[in-house]
């Protein structure tokens, strides 16, 4: 403990919590509060500074993944940025809106206390009305703890936002048999956000040589499977073993025959093939009428990739539609080279439900046994439990509904819990535009441009959008809002008094798709 005296505490309006693309999002739209960011790391950037590999780009073109009033220099290249030109983009960024001068880094919240007096904070019990969410007066305390030292800086605010996302800071671990897990393994067991950490010759001398087993499919797996390649070329190099539990459809590119990909799904028209939270009888039986072509649409997109990459040949075609991939956020760009490596033997799939560690290697439920010298586990991150650690009771037990999602109305503001934001966690088909309209809603609101309503509306709604989700794929529990994108910045446009068609004329509403330059800030 601290052998000196406790430091003052300082009061102001705005905290934000991380400072990744939503947390300078959030700190542009309400500079002018002048919000205090608290980044517990040294620098800006989230998961694109701390969880990236060398060979880690974008998912998406540039034209669909910057802010609307700072369009990337590069925006007509057809390339997907670097995570090194995304983090120069950022910067850039800060550094042109003077962001720079609100956060302070190397500053770690460990715990949130809610000091509002005469408040009802039983768990179950929902606040009637969020009332103003500037009330004059602090309702948050923070504590902070500043390049591990032990002494601890309080910090009082009117209004909390948490943005510190859904990946990153903690892994979420497999679970083993007793005497199964890593603890009997001779080799190395890192999970990718240990990876992450090693700079370019680290990661290669880990797996140059060595016996490589990498655990998961989704985009980070992927692209250490492809690490691992290329560290292991030539007739010594060692093969890397992908064990995949759960298939999913990946994309080459973003056009299917010819045609834009952006047709089938980013666009107005192409939204009025899905369900919408707020949909009415007349757009219910539309979306009826309309089912055939939703799932023609689908077929149409799994007939060229079962044509243009190998799915059928390594055994990796998904049992379920393109389409629930898409409406889960999981559709990831496969690197250009990726199978090329698998035909030379370089990359192995294996797929397997349940299997565990032995001395040697990785044992399966067949009986099959691997030898590995090394084992990466790409098993994705705890979200939630990260903000149950510094969230107090019984905020942290209402974070999320029994169907798993966290409920957020208009992807920002939980009903249950007073003063608070959460920017970040509700994803979509562009994250970073997202964050900076949420931003803009959010600004809206504590600049009274609107009012919440009650908290039993805002679980309303909140239930339709996680039921949307339910119908829409399996893997809702992701929170996703892609199917019905355009209609959720609609509801917040209506909310700003913002003209919901953003389009110069109606053929461009209709057909062309909608990106951050669309949302432009309207004073």
């Amino acid at each position: 403990m601290a052998t000196q005296e406790n430091p003052p505490i300082i009061v102001s309006k705005i905290g934000i919590i991380g400072a990744g693309v939503s947390g300078i999002a959030v700190a542009k739209q309400l500079s002018h509060y002048n919000p205090i960011v608290f980044e517990a790391t040294d620098s800006i950037g989230g998961v694109w500074r701390h969880c990236s590999y060398k060979c880690t780009k974008l998912q998406s073109q540039t034209w669909n993944y910057e802010f609307s009033d700072f369009p990337w220099s590069t925006r007509e290249s057809s390339d997907f940025p670097s995570y090194v030109e995304i983090l120069d983009y950022l910067h850039t960024y800060a550094v042109h809106f003077d962001l720079f001068k609100y956060v302070k880094f190397n500053s770690n919240v460990v715990e949130i206390k809610f000091i509002r007096d005469n408040e009802c904070v039983d768990s179950g019990c929902l606040p009637g009305d969020h009332g103003n969410p500037l009330p004059g007066h602090p309702v948050w305390e923070l504590s902070v703890q500043t390049n591990e030292s032990d002494t601890i800086q309080r910090f009082r605010f009117e209004f909390v936002v948490v943005c510190t996302g859904k990946y990153g800071d903690i892994p979420l671990m497999p679970t083993f048999p007793h005497n199964k897990g890593p603890e009997v393994f001779n080799g190395k067991v890192l999970h990718t956000i240990d990876y992450c950490k090693l700079d370019k010759e680290a990661t290669s001398n880990l797996v140059k040589g060595k016996k490589t087993v990498v655990v998961g499919y989704k985009k980070s797996a992927i692209d250490l499977a492809m690490e691992c390649a290329q560290a292991n070329q030539g007739p010594e190099g060692q093969p890397c073993t992908m064990i995949i539990r759960s298939l999913h459809w990946t994309l080459p590119h973003y056009s299917m025959w010819g045609v834009p990909f952006y047709l089938f799904y980013a666009t107005r028209s192409a939204q009025f093939l899905h369900q919408t939270p707020n949909q009415g009888l007349l757009k219910s039986i539309l979306c009826f009428l309309l089912s055939p072509l939703r799932r023609g649409i689908s077929k149409f997109i799994e007939s060229y990739l079962l044509w243009k990459l190998p799915f059928e040949k390594y055994g990796l075609k998904p049992e379920h539609p393109f389409e629930e991939d898409f409406a889960s956020c999981q559709i990831a760009i496969t690197p250009e080279s990726f199978f090329n490596e698998a035909d030379k033997g370089k990359i192995i799939f294996k797929r397997a439900s349940k299997w565990w560690f032995w001395n040697g290697g990785i044992e399966f439920d067949d009986n099959t046994k691997i030898d590995a010298n090394v084992v990466l586990l790409a098993t994705g991150y705890d979200g939630k439990k990260k903000l149950k650690t510094i969230l107090p009771e019984p905020f942290s037990s209402l974070l999320e509904c029994p169907s798993g999602i966290m409920p957020l109305y208009r992807g920002t503001i939980h009903p249950s819990i007073p003063n608070m934001a959460f920017v970040g966690y509700v994803e979509s088909v562009s994250n970073l535009y997202t964050s900076e309209i949420r931003s803009m809603w959010l600004s809206g609101l504590l600049d009274n441009k609107f009012k919440l309503p009650s908290a039993e509306k805002m679980l309303s709604k909140t239930i339709k959008d996680m039921e949307t989700m339910k119908n829409s794929t399996r893997f809702y529990k992701r929170n996703c809002i892609t199917t019905f994108g355009i209609n959720h910045n609609d509801e917040i446009c209506e909310d700003l008094g913002w003209n919901t068609w953003r389009k110069k004329n109606l053929f461009k509403e209709a057909f062309t798709p909608y990106c951050a330059g669309d949302y432009k800030k309207q004073d």
